[in-house]
C-alpha cells in the first residue's frame, strides 16, 4: 500500500526535469554568446584594417607612420580592448596594406575551450 502511494506521488518532477534540460539549455545559451561575441570581434578587426589602410593612404597627417596608423585602427575596432601591435602596416604593390591577428580568449575557457587566432587583412591602393 505504501510503496504504490509512493509511486503515484508526482511531487518534485519539475526539478527533476529541470536537472535534466538546464545544462543543455546553459550550452546552448553560451554558444550562442560566444558566436556573437566571436563574429563581434571578427568584424571589429575587420573594419579596423579596412579603416586603417584607407587613412593611410587619404591622411598622411592621421595616419603618416606605422605607429599613428596602428593607433587609428585600435580606435575603429568596434570597442575591442586591443593593443596597437596587434596591427602590422605594409606598403606592398597592392598600395598601403593592414593586417591584424589577434588571439580570441572564448568565455568558456574555464571548460577546456582553446583560445582561437582571428586574422584579417585588407589593401588600399594608392
Amino acid at each position: 500500500m505504501k510503496l504504490r502511494r509512493i509511486f503515484r506521488d508526482e511531487r518534485g518532477t519539475t526539478a527533476v526535469e529541470f536537472a535534466l534540460t538546464a545544462p543543455i539549455f546553459f550550452m546552448i545559451l553560451l554558444g550562442i554568446i560566444e558566436t556573437g561575441l566571436l563574429t563581434w570581434t571578427r568584424a571589429g578587426l575587420q573594419h579596423a584594417t579596412e579603416m586603417a589602410a584607407r587613412c593611410a593612404t587619404l591622411s598622411a597627417t592621421t595616419c603618416g607612420t606605422t605607429s599613428q596608423t596602428q593607433n587609428f585602427a585600435v580606435q575603429q575596432a568596434f570597442g575591442l580592448g586591443i593593443a596597437p601591435s596587434v596591427f602590422s602596416v605594409s606598403t606592398p604593390a597592392c598600395g598601403n596594406q593592414v593586417s591584424a591577428t589577434y588571439t580570441y580568449e572564448f568565455i568558456t575557457t574555464y571548460f577546456g575551450t582553446p583560445s582561437l587566432t582571428l586574422s584579417a587583412q585588407s589593401c588600399f591602393p594608392k
